[in-house]
């Protein structure tokens, strides 16, 4: 879907662009609104997977970051200088500016007579409600640690300043809107993600293999730990693990026999896997959390912990099974309630996963940005 309203002159703002994640595909849904928009982000590692943005035909333009060895890598590190980066970019050339924001990109400077749309993934979670986790997990300690809460409360001063720099706030699902109420004190329309649900070919569950499969970067708050304990407790049932990063080494030293971690898998590979598992297992509280929706359009259950975003996209008892609790015990309970549960439909997951199409994101998309601009003509932003 393009964009046929009145002309505009469109740039997107994004994070950094250093690995193609779910929040990149978001943007990459977008651009195809936008084709020949800009794209300003922090960092560009031109030479990975998120070189397809210039492929589709947008310019890439990156902040002084990009000059500093080593920060493509370890952009983390360079916290401390994004809000100051992301507002040397001029983006006074353009009448319309979204940006795809999970960390600073919302606070990019523009002026009264330019519409400011930011998609917000999510507020900082490092700089709010992960914190404690973040510091726990990195082992700082005494002046380290310090200077760490140091530096998230003042991020969190800057995050707070630069709420209200957009016109319009977008939230991926009801639960980041809910967090953007809490921490800004504004209100957010929900607009779900894209999912390519077309990727999936449905597969009957009596055609499914004996193995279940979760799908995931490692990190902390992913809880792939808690999936690997949990069934490791259970050896006549096999699980697969997709995924790379910094809790690889951690986690295969706590899994049993019968858990095989895959490391990182191609897509197709991974889209195969989908169809074939017998469960998806999720036990992450996440933003909104793509995953679950690409496992029912494969027709493939899904086991998730009740919370974040798995609540507005898992219907228990119809396209999986829910459990209350971030604990082994609890997803070995979700476990046994799976396998005796009747209830569960390959069209119940199939209707369920269409409520998260590419082609209905770009459709909202498309229409809220039509009734920004109307009311900016009319004289009025909101």
């Amino acid at each position: 879907m393009k964009w046929d309203g009145p002309k505009l002159n469109v740039a997107f703002v994004h994070d950094w662009l250093v690995s193609l994640g779910g929040a990149e595909r978001v943007l990459l849904a977008m651009q195809e609104i936008f084709p020949k928009a800009p794209l300003f982000t922090l960092l560009y590692d031109p030479h990975g997977p998120c070189r397809l943005f210039e492929e589709k035909g947008s310019s890439v333009h990156a902040s002084f970051l990009q000059k500093i060895p080593g920060a493509k890598k370890g952009y983390r590190y360079f916290l401390p200088l994004m809000p100051l980066a992301v507002e040397q970019f001029d983006l006074s050339a353009y009448n319309l500016i979204i940006s795809s924001s999970f960390a600073v990109a919302k606070g990019v400077i523009t002026g009264p007579d330019q519409v400011h749309i930011s998609y917000v993934h999510s507020p900082i979670r490092y700089a709010w409600d992960l914190q404690h986790q973040y510091i726990r997990t990195a082992g700082y300690k005494g002046i380290k640690s310090a200077m760490v809460r140091l530096l998230l409360h003042y991020m969190r001063i800057w995050d707070y300043r630069t709420a209200y720099s957009p016109d319009y706030m977008i939230a991926n699902s009801q639960f980041i809107a809910r967090r953007i109420k809490k921490i800004y004190g504004r209100d957010a329309e929900v607009i779900y993600p894209p999912v390519e649900v077309s990727r999936f070919s449905m597969a009957s569950r009596q055609s499914r293999e004996n193995f279940y499969l979760t799908v995931s970067r490692l990190v902390p708050y992913k809880r792939v730990d808690l999936i690997v304990r949990a069934f490791s407790r259970m050896p006549d049932r096999e699980l697969l693990v997709v995924g790379s990063g910094p809790e690889f080494q951690k986690i295969r030293k706590m899994a049993g026999q019968n858990v095989k971690l895959l490391g990182h898998v191609p897509n197709n590979q991974v889209t195969d896997l989908m169809t074939k598992t017998k469960a998806f297992v999720f036990a992450a509280e996440e933003d909104f959390g793509i995953a679950p929706v690409e496992a029912q359009a494969a027709g493939t259950p899904v086991i998730a912990y009740a919370k974040g975003g798995a609540l507005e996209t898992v219907i228990d008892g119809k396209t999986g099974i829910f459990f209350n609790e971030q604990t082994p015990g609890s997803l070995i309970q979700a476990v046994h309630r799976f396998e005796k549960c009747r209830t569960i439909s390959v069209t119940a997951m199939q209707k369920n996963a269409e409520r998260f199409s590419t082609k209905r994101f770009q459709n909202e998309l498309y229409q809220f940005v039509r009734r920004a601009i109307r009311r900016l003509s009319c004289g009025q932003k909101q």
